[in-house]
């Protein structure tokens, strides 16, 4: 299989969408310069002084301006893992996000739901299933 090694989204307001994915995920984000396009980078996942993720099977990815340029593919396709979609949900409400629609569990996958960022970037959460057994107390 090919995994997900990256992602990209369109933003209008590079430090309004910071803020939001800093606020609900803990993302670290940075900036970059004129050269790069003011691309910012965007680490979902500690990194070693290279860079190169920590934990196997997470992704890092980048926001770039949005654009009027309608020949150009604007929009993400990601889905963030997370251990409680409830309180993710509120969450991503309070930050000025819109949750999409209710909840949907899919049979021994996990708990997803869309919601729309500060940007108006459609996005996925889900609350996988072994993350939901794990984040119920034990008796």
């Amino acid at each position: 299989m090919n995994p997900v090694i990256h992602f990209e989204m369109p933003a209008d307001d590079r430090k309004r969408m910071s803020g939001f994915y800093e606020k609900v995920f803990g993302w670290k984000t940075q900036q970059l310069g004129k050269d790069m396009g003011y691309y910012v980078l965007v680490a979902t996942a500690e990194t070693d002084k290279e860079g190169m993720l920590l934990k196997p099977g997470a992704i890092n990815g980048g926001f770039y301006q949005r654009t009027d340029d309608k020949m150009m593919m604007q929009c993400p396709s990601v889905v963030i893992g997370v251990d409680d979609i409830k309180e993710h949900m509120k969450m991503v409400e309070k930050a000025g996000g819109k949750i999409l629609g209710k909840p949907e569990e899919i049979p021994g996958v996990g708990i997803w739901v869309s919601f729309t960022d500060t940007e108006g970037n459609r996005v996925g959460m889900m609350q996988q299933a072994m993350m939901k057994s794990m984040a119920k107390p034990k008796k």
